[in-house]
């Protein structure tokens, strides 16, 4: 967005008191401006014209054509970066796959002015989020990928008996949700263990783990104090609290604990980087995703400094480009490679490490 110019935003929802609600929330943030509302996806489609918004935020549950079929439609023919407000059922996750760049949970009359603050921030990120439409007229390839996946597995498994030391650390924020399915539905069993911090509310973290367990080969699951790490699993942590590890007995463990926000985030992808950079040093490689803001870029570049390998995604290759610019420009990125690489170089360094590891013994 250009100074002073204000972001347009489009409000789609069914009921016209939440409608309005909406409106008057946004309006009080000056940066935004709400330039019209629409009650469905028909009413939406010519104020899009109308109007030309730079974001839009969109209801899931509508009469007639959902939020959801709706949002594929303009995803193919004309994208525009959009906010859905959802329930706690998974559609979220629906919805981020045909195209959404972020959701907020819907409020109750308790939690209206936290609702509104987070839709706000939300919206200003996919202002300047990244679409490409020919990304949404794709096929599911999750059956190749768990093929693929299948035939690496040996291969790994001799990387993770050669060196039981390592864990693959990754943080991401908006456009994360596909982003570490992509990378993490790429990887293949018997590979060190996985901690992921992706910014998410409460509740849909363990949402998130459940899709994800579906999609990957390897174990996906939501994040427990004192839990162990293992082999060709990844742990997701909980939203609402932090995430860290710790040794004990000689392999490590989840710490997860409630406190304050960490470079403004609650889980934070600082608190996690700095937790495995200070616990597991060299041994960690570190993976900074897409994301608005800098959390994770001072624990990634503690990783480095820990002389673990540190990725960071591209520009090219982000739909928000924020975090990994901001890992970059402190030095912290050993690496940076496209979305669609990040697979393989984590493997390839995995690889590097084992033949270090066969040349000592």
């Amino acid at each position: 967005m250009e100074d002073n110019k204000k972001i347009k935003v489009l409000v789609i929802d069914d009921s016209s008191m939440f409608r309005r609600i909406i409106a008057k929330y946004l309006q009080e943030h000056p940066e935004l401006e709400v330039v019209a509302t629409a009650k469905d996806p028909y009413d939406a489609r010519d104020k899009i014209i109308e109007f030309r918004p730079d974001v839009l935020t969109l209801d899931i549950e509508m009469p007639g054509m959902n939020g959801i079929e709706f949002l594929k439609i303009i995803m193919n023919q004309c994208p525009i970066p959009t906010i859905v407000i959802s329930g706690v059922d998974g559609r979220c996750f629906e919805a981020i796959s045909a195209g959404a760049v972020g959701f907020v949970e819907k409020p109750s009359s308790s939690t209206m002015n936290e609702f509104s603050n987070d839709l706000a921030s939300k919206i200003k990120e996919a202002s300047v989020a990244k679409l490409d439409k020919k990304k949404y007229a794709k096929t599911n390839s999750s059956q190749v990928n768990k093929s693929v996946q299948r035939k690496s597995t040996f291969n790994s498994e001799n990387i993770r008996r050669r060196n039981d030391k390592d864990i693959i650390a990754i943080g991401a924020s908006m456009g994360g949700v596909e982003a570490v399915a992509k990378v993490i539905s790429q990887l293949p069993l018997g590979l060190p263990p996985i901690v992921i911090t992706q910014h998410m509310p409460p509740v849909f973290t363990k949402r998130y783990a459940e899709r994800l367990n579906k999609e990957c080969v390897i174990n996906v699951l939501e994040g427990k104090d004192g839990q162990e790490l293992l082999s060709g699993h990844a742990y997701i942590a909980p939203g609402g609290l932090q995430m860290g590890i710790a040794k004990k007995n000689n392999k490590y463990v989840l710490e997860i604990k409630g406190g304050e926000k960490v470079s403004g985030h609650c889980p934070s992808v600082d608190y996690l980087f700095q937790s495995v950079a200070k616990v597991a040093k060299e041994n960690v490689i570190g993976v900074i995703l897409t994301g608005m803001g800098s959390d994770g870029a001072k624990g990634l570049l503690d990783i480095k400094e820990a002389h673990g390998y540190t990725i960071g995604q591209n520009k090219h290759s982000c739909v928000v480009y924020g975090m990994p610019m901001a890992a970059k420009n402190l030095g912290a990125v050993e690496k940076e490679s496209s979305l669609e690489m990040i697979p393989n170089v984590i493997l390839n360094q995995l690889k590097r490490r084992q033949s270090t590891v066969k040349s000592k013994d």
